[in-house]
């Protein structure tokens, strides 16, 4: 008799794949963000990744890093975390947990506590000694939101469309 596979992927390296093929719908030249949330029952909930509003064309706006506030993308960006949620079924967010590739800055992070998720697996952490991940990781905590690096289980994971 048959037994079942026994290479199949554990939901964490799934879940970040996912975050991670979300990020690479994003537009930006310079950083591209994913996020997937999913719920207590492992089912996904939202995913989202870093760009301009809908309906704004890609074009549109700049896409620079240095120069005036308005001349950068910082000023029209929306991040991975916000289009996750804002594309998620509301109903269940509370108690989910959020993938994302990039560790939340803090306006994710109080979009994140406001709509209860619970805990935050990420894969990057490169900013972490910046203000806004500094004043993350202190929310998150006096919110009680667990944190964790992400760890991979698979050190590659390939699709192949043929």
């Amino acid at each position: 008799m048959l037994g079942p596979r026994e290479d199949y992927l554990c939901w964490d390296d799934a879940f970040m794949a996912v975050a991670e093929i979300m990020a690479k719908r994003s537009k930006d030249p310079n950083t591209n963000v994913g996020c997937c949330i999913v719920d207590s029952k492992n089912h996904i909930v939202g995913t989202g990744y870093n760009g301009f509003p809908k309906d704004i064309l890609n074009d549109a706006l700049p896409w620079d890093r240095d120069g005036k506030p308005l001349d950068t993308k910082y000023m029209y960006v929306a991040h991975a975390e916000e289009n996750a949620i804002d594309n998620s079924d509301k109903n269940k967010l509370e108690g989910s947990k959020a993938y994302v590739s990039l560790f939340p800055c803090n306006n994710c992070a109080i979009r994140i506590i406001q709509n209860g998720i619970k805990e935050v697996i990420y894969l990057s952490d490169k900013y972490h000694d910046s203000d806004a991940c500094v004043a993350s990781r202190k929310m998150f905590d006096l919110a009680g939101i667990k944190t964790r690096q992400f760890v991979p289980k698979e050190e590659k994971i390939e699709i192949n469309f043929k």
